[in-house]
């Protein structure tokens, strides 16, 4: 530690770290301020204060999620300059069942398989909302009528919730994977993720989310499924893209074989993206990504290596071990436990926020628990993807924005479909990691 830290003392470094901590994720929570300048906010106090090296403040720009954020941002753009979003909506669209759950369960599937191909939340509401709105014309479902409310916030609820369950797919389960990594070491795998969190947060979330959407915002769909004029050729930029993104998916599933991370399959796609005459869209379109995600990532990652690092993660395991019922032999009660835990930090801190926070306690709930380390890290997927408000999404502000949706509407579908998750698919995702032998 630095002569200011020396100064403060142990105990004045745990204090200033823990106001930095509250600080922060109060920003981050309720968007007072951007959330870049939150980012920027902590580096600058942590190194003025000298609560930790450099190498530990700013060591989020050496996680891999960092460059898989970066790496996803890029594969967005180009799916959106190429058209290739587009072209996948459309052909969603003249597969969509002609009857209005049918509709809703169809978008929703299309916002889980998307999420296999482009790696970010807030590129796929930014694509596909135009077009939603789009389908939503052509089948019959003007503004003002519940059916598009349902409809739009079914997709927009999909892509945070069910792409949970795909590593790569989202911000918190980056943040997740990079906190387990800085802290603890832990790298995860493809594969290995996608089978233990897609059959209950993917499916089992799915079909919870379709059903409350139906029975919260009922309507019908006016005739037979609208005709489309037909696609236009792939271009020459789409073909490029598309074996870009094969193989990428492909070595993404074979991880656990050839061992390299999935951060640096995505960078290395980005790279290929952005070549002249094999990419797909020129290098100066890299000014368009929003750098300011990666910011924002990158300081989560290093506000809980700091507070590692000062010890008050530590302090704070321990205040929430001498009041949480954790009980090592008591798997039942320790994940309904570590699943309350995480949804609590997803009301103080975001989808984005809470992962940071869980993932810095894990050693402590691991050790009360009796749970290994990486249970205790993939339990709480099941909290953070079940949603309550819309702000702990910013993928759902974001669709509610663009689409020009109400809160009021918003918040009766997540609050629905997250008590409807609490109380079916947790108990079913108990089940099934007990099955899988991850609570053996």
């Amino acid at each position: 530690m630095g002569a200011a830290a020396q100064i403060m003392g142990a105990q004045g470094t745990v204090a200033a770290t823990g106001a930095l901590l509250v600080l922060c994720m109060g920003l981050w929570a309720t968007g007072l301020v951007a959330e870049v300048v939150t980012a920027l906010l902590f580096f600058a106090v942590a190194m003025l204060l000298k609560l930790a090296p450099a190498q530990t403040v700013f060591s989020g720009f050496a996680s891999s999620a960092f460059w898989l954020v970066t790496g996803g941002m890029v594969v967005g753009l180009a799916m959106n300059r190429t058209g290739l979003g587009d072209r996948l909506a459309r052909m969603l669209a003249a597969r969509l069942p002609a009857s209005y759950p049918g509709f809703v369960a169809g978008l929703v599937a299309f916002s889980f398989a998307l999420a296999f191909v482009m790696p970010s939340n807030l590129g796929r509401i930014a694509v596909m909302v135009p077009v939603l709105i789009a389908l939503c014309d052509a089948f019959g479902l003007r503004a003002g009528r519940p059916g598009r409310t349902g409809a739009i916030l079914a997709f927009g609820i999909a892509t945070p919730m069910l792409s949970a369950a795909i590593l790569p797919a989202n911000v918190p389960n980056l943040v997740m994977a990079g906190t387990a990594e800085t802290l603890y070491g832990v790298h995860l795998s493809y594969l290995p993720y996608l089978f233990l969190h897609a059959p209950v947060l993917g499916f089992v979330k799915g079909a919870i989310l379709v059903a409350c959407t139906v029975l919260i915002f009922p309507d019908r769909l006016d005739g037979a499924r609208p005709t489309l004029p037909p696609l236009p050729p792939l271009s020459a930029e789409e073909r490029r893209l598309s074996v870009i993104l094969a193989i990428m998916l492909g070595l993404w599933l074979t991880d656990g074989w050839h061992g390299i991370a999935p951060a640096w399959i995505g960078l290395a796609a980005a790279v290929i993206c952005l070549l002249p005459g094999v990419g797909v869209v020129s290098a100066a379109s890299f000014s368009e990504i929003p750098l300011r995600t990666c910011f924002y990532i990158a300081a989560l990652f290093g506000l809980t290596a700091v507070v590692n690092e000062t010890g008050l993660g530590a302090r704070i395991g321990h205040a929430l071990l001498a009041v949480a019922p954790l009980e090592p032999g008591a798997h039942a009660k320790n994940f309904a436990t570590l699943v309350g835990l995480s949804i609590g930090f997803l009301f103080a801190g975001t989808a984005n926020g809470a992962p940071a926070l869980y993932t810095a306690l894990a050693g402590e709930f691991s050790a009360g628990s009796g749970l290994d380390l990486m249970s205790v890290l993939m339990v709480q997927v099941v909290g953070y993807s079940t949603l309550f408000l819309p702000y702990q999404a910013p993928p759902i502000v974001m669709a509610m924005d663009l689409a020009g949706l109400t809160l009021k509407d918003a918040t009766k579908l997540t609050a629905v479909s997250g008590l409807a998750s609490l109380i079916v698919a947790v108990p079913l995702a108990y089940l099934w990691f007990r099955l899988s032998g991850r609570l053996a």
